[in-house]
């Protein structure tokens, strides 16, 4: 960071990031010690990581359940069940409220105040129950095809998904308020960082494929290149409808890519 030393500075600019990434997107214990652009733009970049230790976590459960004897369908259940507990629930929530801000009729500033009540409308109920049955259901069929499909799916989603809030914190992409979680990632990541968080995410989707397959490898760079591709179509329309990102918007956009590229996973 550049008001950081040289020399010694960049390993506690690194666990500045680690602590801001996982304090924000997990519920591990991970103390928040900057609360400041420098420390949410290297905690934005180590977003996909925080995303792949859920990813495990997730995938470890279904896998467990799977060992004790449980079929694909409940294996499918738990491993979608942990990333909500491991995160508070907190993208779902957003993942809703986003919905109902975009469903509403209403100009951006009331927009906004719909996404901040604490109740959920229609479209954010509705949303909900479609995502979380699409997860459950793309997990339920991989975990058909072989408990390596599954659990492997269901780490690299997550992984995905996270590295979608990479980008949304890009330069260029402006927060939609003056306060909460967006305006303090808003335009912080530059975009060769995002850049190369993708290269190795992608990398790492490939090796993981590789387990498996080459045609399994192919299958998981796509898949990981719809989640992307879904959640930014989501960030341009949430830009234009709000004027720029929240924390709610940062949790649909998460969702959206785990979604997608768990289905896209299931294709082909």
């Amino acid at each position: 960071m550049r008001n950081l030393p040289s020399g010694g500075g960049h390993y506690p600019a690194r666990m500045d990031g680690l602590r801001f990434a996982f304090g924000t997107l997990t519920v591990f214990p991970a103390r928040i010690t900057r609360w400041d652009r420098d420390a949410a733009r290297a905690g934005m970049v180590c977003a996909p990581l925080a995303g792949l230790v859920v990813g495990l976590c997730s995938a470890a459960a279904g896998g467990l359940f799977l060992l004790l004897g449980a079929g694909p369908l409940l294996a499918a259940v738990v491993t979608t069940a942990v990333p909500a507990l491991l995160t508070r629930g907190l993208h779902l929530d957003g993942l809703a409220d986003t919905a109902d801000g975009l469903g509403s009729a209403k100009p951006a500033e009331d927009a906004l105040r719909i996404m901040k009540q604490s109740d959920i409308g229609p479209f954010g109920v509705i949303t909900l129950v479609l995502v979380l049955l699409a997860q459950v259901a793309a997990l339920y069929e991989l975990y058909g095809e072989g408990w390596a499909h599954g659990v492997l799916a269901a780490a690299l989603a997550a992984t995905v998904a996270r590295l979608a809030l990479t980008h949304a914190s890009r330069q260029g992409v402006p927060a939609a308020r003056p306060e909460g979680l967006g305006a303090i990632v808003a335009a912080t990541v530059p975009t060769r960082s995002a850049t190369c968080a993708t290269a190795a995410v992608l990398t790492l989707c490939a090796a993981a494929g590789l387990l498996l397959s080459p045609y399994d490898a192919v299958r998981g760079v796509l898949a990981a290149g719809a989640g992307l591709g879904a959640a930014a179509l989501l960030l341009r329309r949430c830009v234009r409808r709000f004027g720029g990102v929240t924390g709610d918007v940062f949790g649909a956009l998460e969702e959206t890519a785990a979604t997608v590229a768990l289905v896209a996973l299931t294709l082909g």
